[in-house]
């Protein structure tokens, strides 16, 4: 399964908030939700939080398709050409999204409750480090720390693909998604100092620190 991330920003003059509103009620429902291929689509629209004062991107689209044809043909269809590749201009700054295929896997299986927010963290490793063992070290990190972060339910790591390594490298090497019941808890961890589950020392996990993109976001299906 082809776990699709897609980042997106509001057009130049266009407010986050109109911009959200358009993702979710217009754009998603009218166009991308029609693309026959796509098997489940949730929207992940950003939240105001202090680990984000500066924030890139409004929101996070994640997109799961069954695999490498289907994702090809999903490119190819009608509904995608002349409907979610065409209303895209009306409301997103296209030059600044950005895409993540990725294989995902659950670090943390706790139970998510009705209107849960999450974290989602975006990042790229330091290009001195293996890919592999980086990977292997993002792993056993998370599977060994998550459970003492205070209110954190639940932890999906979701790495790039492979292929998208096949000449040079990813734009980034992982999507994180850190669960919480609510946004007071999620700040009531952002001040611990098990925070750095989460946004972690680039000396102990091999991320650039110059390229981690924290959003707090809620998820809607």
């Amino acid at each position: 399964m082809i776990h699709q991330h897609i980042f997106a920003a509001p057009k130049p003059g266009m407010s986050e908030k109109n911009f959200q509103d358009y993702w979710l009620n217009l754009h998603a429902r009218r166009y991308a939700i029609k693309i026959p291929q796509i098997s489940k689509y949730r929207l992940n629209l950003r939240l105001s939080c202090s680990i984000d004062p500066t924030p890139i991107w409004s929101g996070c689209a994640e997109i799961w398709l069954r695999n490498d044809v289907e994702q090809v043909a999903s490119l190819q269809t009608p509904e995608f050409l002349q409907g979610a590749r065409l209303d895209e201009p009306n409301w997103a700054a296209f030059w600044l999204s950005a895409v993540l295929d990725c294989e995902t896997e659950r670090l943390l299986d706790g139970a998510v409750p009705d209107g849960a927010v999450k974290l989602i963290v975006m990042s790229k490793r330091d290009l001195s480090n293996d890919l592999q063992a980086y990977r292997m070290l993002r792993r056993a990190d998370l599977k060994e720390r998550a459970a003492s972060v205070p209110g954190l339910l639940r932890v999906d790591m979701a790495f790039a693909r492979d292929g998208l390594y096949a000449v040079g490298e990813a734009r980034f090497d992982e999507v994180a998604h850190f669960w919480f019941a609510s946004v007071d808890a999620a700040e009531n961890a952002f001040a611990t100092p098990q925070r750095d589950v989460m946004l972690p020392d680039a000396a102990t996990s091999g991320l650039n620190p110059a390229q981690v993109f924290p959003m707090l976001v809620q998820p809607h299906w």
